[in-house]
């Protein structure tokens, strides 16, 4: 059992404290949905976990089974298990994604041996076309190819913790309804490349809307608003604020935040 523990986590960007204290443990095979509107630390979290350069974290703690994340590289949290869906994946030139995974394969001690046949079954099973894998990583993809190929890297990969910034941005229907039940699907026992039995992985889901929960089922649901969580329940708080919004639980910080802020996220294209 794998477990991502976070407390009292408090950071910011340029001066400005975005997270102001958060709490949230995920434990292999759990999916936590984190839901807030533009402007509340949604991507400063996902940042803050994966090492992303640009943020000061102030304070609190972030492990993985105990061990210090925030004293890790940003490889070195890869290489533990931690693995970060993009909200803008990035466009690497010359690299296809085949050669991209046989790399993340071997940086992890794991064979390459069939893997050009695992990426073939993924894609399928995700509606990826098989070109795509010969293709240089996202270039020229639609953002919907983009995250299913998101998708696929993360189902082959199988690591122990994922996050995943707004998975649901840019997907249409379809698109939403197979990557969503891959990463269901993910979070179940499964047998390794050896034949043995482990955990599914844990989940930390941040998104602004409740439509990506239909299909990958949370067991919570946080809500952060003003960079804390104001309320936390069961999936059917994911209706809730679907239905009120987010200014039934905050509506004091919701009217200040209104507006995107560029500093929630500094990886957001410009526009």
């Amino acid at each position: 059992m794998t477990t991502l523990e976070i407390r009292g986590l408090r950071a910011g960007v340029y001066n400005r404290e975005i997270l102001t204290g958060i709490d949230i443990i995920v434990k292999s095979g759990e999916v936590h949905a984190v839901m807030g509107p533009n402007g509340a630390g949604k991507s400063t979290l996902s940042g803050v976990i994966m090492g992303k350069p640009g943020y000061d974290v102030l304070g609190g703690t972030i492990t993985l089974d105990g061990t210090d994340v925030l004293a890790m590289s940003t490889p070195e949290r890869a290489l533990a298990g931690l693995h970060l869906v993009m909200q803008y994946p990035t466009e690497v030139p010359g690299v296809r994604v085949l050669d991209a995974l046989a790399e993340a394969f071997a940086a992890r001690g794991r064979s390459a041996e069939g893997l050009d046949v695992l990426l073939r079954e993924e894609a399928a099973s995700i509606g990826l076309e098989e070109r795509f894998l010969e293709r240089a990583l996202n270039v020229d993809f639609s953002g919907g190819e983009k995250k299913r190929n998101e998708t696929l890297q993360l189902a082959v990969l199988r690591p122990r913790m994922a996050i995943l910034d707004e998975l649901d941005s840019g997907l249409d229907i379809d698109a939403l309804r197979d990557c969503s039940r891959r990463v269901e699907a993910l979070t179940e026992p499964h047998e390794d490349l050896d034949g043995n039995l482990v955990d599914g992985v844990g989940v930390l889901a941040i998104t602004h809307y409740s439509r990506l929960l239909k299909e990958l089922r949370p067991d919570v649901v946080h809500v952060l608003v003003g960079g804390r969580i104001v309320a936390e329940g069961g999936p059917e708080l994911a209706d809730t604020v679907e239905s009120d919004g987010y200014a039934a639980f905050a509506p004091e910080v919701v009217e200040r935040e209104d507006a995107p802020s560029t500093l929630d996220d500094l990886f957001a294209p410009p526009g």
